[in-house]
């Protein structure tokens, strides 16, 4: 009779253990699925929040344009700094850089005088933030449609077709800055110097004298020294230049042409970051702005870096 007590007792304890763990094991599927459940919640919360910081973009864009054809850095678009606080304690980050105030890569497929014009500044860009400009040499064979190499430095498919992936080049524009990572020797390093300072638009987008920082200036012309560019920048003031002869002017010793330049803008660069709990997420949209007013997304793109400081602008004294 004992021993059958026992053996009972012994059943006892195992099914009571096999429900203890049964139920511990219930209970921690539970918890990770509600933390599962809100950390999904928390994600479409902080990118619901930075499509709201896009629409706020916008919206300070279409403001811009009822004030003035002419855009520049004093304006409330520009403020590096838009920040918003959020009702859960996060924040929201927003920045909107002006593309047009950055060298336009796709200017060197103009063809004539407009598109030479376009490869000695790129040159000069390149020499000023000292990278090769070779690159130069081979982004123009990049977006030709022939197979004829620019120079010493040009390369065309022949030697693209020899790299390992192999791959051509490009289909006579770029799409995005991210594409000069294909150009022949461009390493990671080269292009993360380069890459604050260009853009990818339509070919015959001018370039903004009242947004473009002294670095991107410094490729107009042969040896404009620092003082002469930071003149030119303090010259913009709380308005803005009116008309781009007014730089120009300013830097006639330097033979700047005025060709491919301008004081309005069209494309923008927004960058939204949301600090919500222990998530972070970044939008970065870009928009045009067309004379009508509208405000138009023409892409987006999920899990990029955040807002790091301006890039360093460096020139020549």
């Amino acid at each position: 009779m004992r021993r059958q007590r026992g053996v009972a007792l012994i059943t006892v304890l195992l099914v009571v253990a096999l429900v203890t763990v049964v139920c511990a094991a219930l209970l921690l599927r539970q918890q990770l699925a509600i933390r599962s459940t809100g950390n999904q919640l928390l994600v479409r919360q902080a990118q619901y929040y930075a499509e709201g910081g896009e629409l706020v973009a916008k919206a300070l864009l279409r403001r811009d344009l009822s004030e003035g054809q002419v855009d520049h850095l004093a304006e409330a678009w520009a403020n590096p700094r838009l920040r918003f606080p959020l009702d859960e304690g996060g924040e929201l980050r927003l920045r909107i850089e002006d593309l047009s105030g950055r060298f336009n890569l796709n200017s060197l497929s103009v063809n004539g005088e407009a598109g030479e014009l376009a490869l000695l500044r790129l040159r000069r860009l390149l020499q000023g933030l000292q990278l090769s400009p070779a690159y130069a040499d081979r982004l123009r064979d990049w977006l030709d449609l022939d197979q004829d190499p620019s120079g010493m430095a040009g390369a065309e498919d022949d030697q693209y077709l020899l790299l390992k992936p192999a791959y051509r080049t490009g289909p006579g524009v770029i799409a995005d800055v991210s594409e000069l990572r294909l150009l022949l020797g461009m390493s990671e390093v080269d292009y993360r110097r380069l890459a604050p300072f260009v853009s990818a638009l339509p070919k015959d987008v001018e370039l903004n004298v009242n947004t473009a920082s002294a670095q991107v200036l410094e490729c107009l012309g042969d040896g404009i020294p620092g003082s002469a560019l930071k003149a030119v920048v303090e010259g913009r003031g709380r308005t803005g230049y009116r008309e781009p002869s007014a730089v120009t002017q300013q830097l006639s010793a330097y033979a700047v042409s005025p060709r491919g330049l301008g004081i309005a803008s069209q494309y923008f660069r927004v960058t939204t970051e949301v600090l919500l709990g222990d998530r972070r997420q970044v939008l970065t949209s870009y928009l045009q702005r067309g004379n009508d007013g509208r405000v138009r997304l023409m892409g987006r793109d999920l899990g990029q870096e955040g807002l790091a400081p301006p890039p360093v602008e460096e020139s020549k004294q």
